[in-house]
């Protein structure tokens, strides 16, 4: 395909592509001696980084600026991409689900969607899905991020934000929980907070089968067999009310259902939880002490905690433990779920997600689908009515319900479990379409690909890991014919008739009608304006109107239910959802690496950083590499009952020796979702990412 060299710029002003806390930065454009031009990154001062950078943000210029961007669009024909023009991409994409519709009905065409999408983007592609397409079927790579904790904050608060407090409040916390969350590779802009913390006086306890970056700075490492988070938030709560350290007056007047957790912990043994999670009860008590004891006190969770069969309940767990002590809606005290994707928070607020509309709102809820008609101006019967998940809507590829497919900002035959069955199911639709700024895994199976704005180019708010909204800029022109992902959206829209619904011509315009969709919902944005975030860097929501400052700690006086209180419920220490045997003897799960971001389609682009991590790897236990003849640096076979990949081996002793890691950055035999279990959740849908059944055994 041919390239052509990205023009050269002066300064720029942006943010961080990558995770949720979005640092804001200037890219500075430098002549070296040779004559060729360089660009280096420099952290500018904000509310969440403090002016940091990680070696990411510091090198996510040279994604953006790569020669292997796609600058105009390309279609397949006799099995080669092809240059086109947009018309024909459009006019293509239009017929060809337009066809498979009428012969199969609206469902028969799913969308799916990317939690790196600005606010903007997501409102319109959820717009977009229901208005345009009519159709039930979208949903997000989101769904894999932060969708056990959003079910669990809604059920036991009424509300999902990634943060019930401030970030600022860390180094001022007495006792800080990390439960499954590795924040010094994956949000390390974050880390000294927590340093601050501890120089403070804080104690710490990490919860993680592994030795991490985060774990080095913990005064206590819980190394929990994996899928047995739930059993270890019992036992911990379970130590803490005979300990008499519960807020029985906040209890009392803030909650319901402790009666029916504290029947229910009086059946839980000990001994059995110890046995179960795999550490010792001695720990198990001194961790529920020191949370029990501290004034203040907060408790993290992400991945680790949420990817699992009972992803749902083990966070209901671990709130169970911040309610119980009254430890939410004051200084210091609150729970945080960690959001991995830049805008995750955002993109699930606003019409991505199956089952929601914009503002929080349901799209099952009468009321709600009114209101938000009434926005778009349409019949409210003309909404279609609940999808399915993400990995749901790749099985529905495979039984051939959904015949054709919208991928937008997403790389699902890398990112969803059982990767091998999605590829199949994407290789049978009639047609897919794939927006993005290079060829992925994804877009080299498509038909059509359309080239898209990097986040230079690109304007738009996204919505921080602590629910605060930021405005991103665009820092350079756009390059080639590339275009916004609103702006194909609306030229599609009026190729199926639908153009009044879908005329902007900027992107402060499409906010302006998400303000007013969010409104008087339980993410209202109603009160954030671009020229308030120009002025106040970033605001909170809820925010309901334009004198509301945004409500940056939530919870002080009530609860987002209906009564103003809060829901504990009594929670089962379920097994792990794959349990190990003899055909497959260990527990595998999977996770990040500091230089890499999702699968890796921006950072294998940058070479600074695919350069420091250039192919995957397994970790294992030297005395589990005995065991089964592996050495150090040589080339592995990892199968589960779903597939089998290659990596190279990584001897390390920072390990459980019943446990695998292999990180999740990488396609083709090096892809750890080959391995992975599809069992689902069944509250929230996320799949059991974190547990799989499997062996190990050299390359020969």
């Amino acid at each position: 395909m041919e390239r052509k060299a990205l023009p050269v710029l002066a300064a720029m002003s942006t943010q961080c592509p990558f995770c949720s806390v979005q640092c804001k930065m200037n890219v500075i454009p430098e002549t070296l001696p040779s004559g060729r031009l360089s660009y280096r990154a420099e952290g500018k001062k904000n509310a969440a980084s403090e002016g940091r950078l990680c070696v990411k943000g510091m090198n996510a210029h040279q994604h953006a600026l790569s020669r292997e961007r796609i600058l105009y669009p390309l279609a397949k024909k006799d099995g080669e991409f092809v240059r086109i023009s947009w018309e024909e991409a459009v006019d293509t994409i239009a017929e060809r689900l337009g066809t498979i519709q009428r012969e199969h009905g609206r469902d028969a065409v799913g969308v799916y969607g990317g939690g790196s999408l600005t606010n903007e983007s997501a409102y319109l592609l959820g717009k977009f899905a229901r208005v345009a397409l009519g159709t039930r079927y979208i949903d997000y790579n989101g769904r894999f991020c932060m969708s056990a904790a959003a079910s669990a904050g809604v059920k036991a608060f009424g509300i999902d934000r990634g943060l019930t407090n401030r970030l600022s409040e860390i180094p001022e916390t007495d006792c800080l929980l990390l439960v499954g969350t590795n924040i010094a590779e994956c949000q390390p802009t974050l880390m000294p907070y927590f340093n601050k913390a501890k120089e403070n006086g804080t104690y710490i306890i990490v919860v993680d089968p592994r030795e991490t970056g985060t774990t080095a700075i913990a005064d206590l490492h819980l190394k929990v067999r994996p899928g047995t988070d739930a059993a270890l938030a019992n036992g911990l709560l379970k130590v803490l009310l005979e300990e008499r350290l519960e807020d029985r007056l906040f209890l009392r007047e803030r909650t319901n259902g402790f009666e029916d957790v504290e029947a229910h912990l009086e059946r839980v043994r000990l001994e059995d939880i110890s046995e179960l999670t795999g550490i010792d009860e001695v720990s198990i008590r001194k961790a529920a002490i020191a949370y029990g004891r501290a004034a203040t006190g907060m408790i993290f969770t992400a991945r680790g905690v949420e990817q699992h069969r009972d992803g749902h309940m083990a966070v209901r767990a671990y709130l169970n433990l911040v309610l119980a002590t009254g430890k939410i809606g004051r200084p210091g005290c609150g729970y945080g779920a960690v959001t991995g994707q830049g805008n995750g928070q955002g993109g699930r607020e606003h019409g991505q997600k199956a089952d929601q509309l914009p503002g929080y709102r349901l799209i099952e809820n009468p009321a709600d689908r009114e209101y938000v008609a009434g926005v778009w101006g349409v019949d409210p019967a003309e909404l279609p009515g609940k999808g399915v998940s993400a990995y749901e809507m790749m099985e529905l590829t495979i039984s051939r319900d959904i015949r054709g497919m919208l991928v937008m900002g997403s790389n699902p035959i890398v990112s969803n479990p059982n990767a091998g069955a999605v590829e199949e199911g994407l290789k049978s639709l009639e047609f897919l379409a794939v927006a993005d700024m290079f060829l992925s895994e994804t877009a080299e199976l498509a038909d059509i690909v359309l080239p898209v704005t990097s986040y230079l180019e690109n304007e738009g708010t996204l919505t921080n890991l602590e629910g605060r909204v930021l405005l991103r800029e665009a820092a350079r022109p756009v390059p080639g014919e590339a275009r916004h992902d609103w702006q194909w959206l609306c030229d599609l829209a009026e190729r199926w008739g639908r153009k009044e619904k879908f005329s902007y011509f900027h992107a402060e315009e499409i906010f302006e009608e998400l303000r007013i969709a969010s409104r008087g919902g339980v993410a209202d944005y109603y009160g954030i304006t671009y020229e308030r975030l120009r002025k106040e860097e970033g605001i909170y929501w809820p925010c309901p109107d334009l004198d509301h400052p945004g409500m940056k700690r939530l919870f002080e006086e009530r609860f987002a239910h209906s009564d103003g209180k809060a829901q504990l419920i009594a929670v089962g220490s379920l097994s792990p959802g794959e349990e190990a045997d003899g055909d497959y003897p260990l527990l595998m799960t999977n996770g990040r690496l500091l230089p890499h971001y999702l699968t890796g389609v921006q950072t294998r682009r940058s070479p600074a950083l695919s350069a420091r991590a250039i192919e995957n790897v397994v970790e294992i236990h030297p005395s589990t590499a005995r065991r089964y003849r592996v050495e150090d640096g040589a080339l592995v076979r990892i199968h589960s009952r779903r597939g089998t990949a290659v990596l190279r081996s990584k001897v390390t002793n920072g390990i459980r020796e019943d446990t695998l890691f292999i990180p999740m950055h990488w396609g083709g035999v090096q892809n750890v979702n080959l391995l992975t279990n599809p069992l689902l959740d069944p509250v929230c849908r996320m799949p059991d990412f974190k547990v799989s059944a499997v062996r190990i055994e050299p390359w020969s």
